[in-house]
């Protein structure tokens, strides 16, 4: 049985928050991925338009530089003897036309993810390591479990069976920018999912703190700089802070 609030969201606000109690993660015997192989999904007519598609190409060169980053490294702290975390690799990205839902709920998510794997051969297919971004156009609202992006969150992770992905709604409100700009916030709020995904694919049942929820969580906007991009600092139980 998962724990309460089972998806840990980033807070819709733009001050870092303390932890609720002293926070300590503590592994509860499921998967993780130790080799993360990430896969984009842009969803919507808009990323054919010239400012997405910028923004998508430099979402693309993000993910190549931090899925090799010092920001996997540190994340080795979390090994347990059947699953040594380590470097992972974009496994590519995929633009797909059409108008998703205006309110597009897990559900909707879901379907499109495994639609995508069906129909389209250019989409890697699933391995046990794999995690599927969904990025959302702008004006398309993100629901889940009766909360809304903009209102509640600004991403979140999740799983369907082995299926893990995570969706990333276009940050079009203050909350969910954080005083940031459109592209740092994606890559802020994206590498805090990431890292969430990694250490606690089915949520609770990874890396998880039953006062604080996730890695990420513990750290919700705090961020730091990583090889000239914008990344959420991340919960280390060695260091007891957010590093």
């Amino acid at each position: 049985m998962r724990p309460p609030n089972p998806i840990q969201i980033v807070p819709l606000r733009t001050e870092a928050l303390a932890p609720v109690a002293p926070a300590r993660l503590t592994y509860r015997g499921g998967p993780m991925l130790v080799s993360a192989q990430v896969f984009l999904f842009f969803w919507g007519d808009a990323w054919q338009q010239d400012a997405q598609a910028g923004l998508m190409q430099r979402l693309n060169d993000f993910f190549e530089y931090v899925l090799t980053s010092p920001l996997m490294d540190q994340l080795s702290e979390y090994d347990v003897q059947d699953f040594k975390i380590g470097h992972g690799s974009r496994t590519g990205a995929i633009a797909v036309g059409g108008a998703p839902p205006p309110t597009a709920n897990d559900a909707d998510v879901q379907r499109f993810v495994r639609d995508q794997i069906a129909s389209n051969p250019a989409v890697a297919q699933p391995t046990p390591n794999s995690l599927y971004f969904v990025f959302l156009p702008p004006g398309v609202t993100s629901e889940l479990d009766g909360s809304s992006s903009c209102v509640n969150f600004c991403g979140y992770h999740n799983n369907d069976g082995d299926l893990y992905y995570a969706v990333m709604p276009y940050p079009e409100c203050d909350g969910c920018v954080g005083g940031l700009s459109v592209f740092d916030a994606l890559t802020s709020t994206s590498s805090h999912e990431l890292c969430e995904a990694i250490t606690d694919p089915v949520p609770g049942q990874g890396y998880y703190d039953d006062a604080n929820g996730e890695i990420g969580d513990i750290c919700s906007w705090q961020t730091k700089q990583l090889g000239g991009y914008t990344v959420q600092l991340e919960w280390s139980n060695q260091h007891g802070a957010c590093v």
